[in-house]
């Protein structure tokens, strides 16, 4: 089993920043695509962020030129800068990593980390 742990959350003023990070663990051949994801009260879960193995990333409109994605292969983490932060942004951040593993290919989901912005 696959679990996936995010840190790197909390509270902060418009117009700063925060760095995400999440690491996965467990019984890991390769991990693919690494990607974040955001989910505000009242709305579905929508994708912010993602990174493939090669990385090539992929951002949501409202988040490029302020979050950058990355990863670091071999310690299985995937990161998001996040800057000039917006009130907007407030949400539960979650990771998620799709790879192979000894039970086949899996698809993993953190736990989330609350991210807050004040105006």
């Amino acid at each position: 089993q696959v679990q996936l742990v995010e840190s790197g959350g909390g509270l902060v003023q418009a117009g700063g920043s925060l760095r995400l990070s999440c690491t996965a663990s467990g019984s890991i051949f390769s991990i693919n695509d690494m990607g974040w994801y955001h989910q505000a009260p009242g709305k579905q879960r929508e994708l912010v962020a993602a990174i493939t193995s090669g990385g090539s990333t992929n951002y949501a409109d409202s988040v490029k030129g302020r979050f950058t994605i990355s990863r670091d292969n071999a310690r299985n983490t995937v990161y998001l800068q996040m800057n000039s932060l917006k009130p907007e942004d407030t949400a539960v951040y979650y990771c998620n990593a799709f790879g192979s593993s000894p039970r086949g290919s899996f698809g993993s989901w953190g736990q989330g980390t609350h991210v807050t912005v004040s105006s």
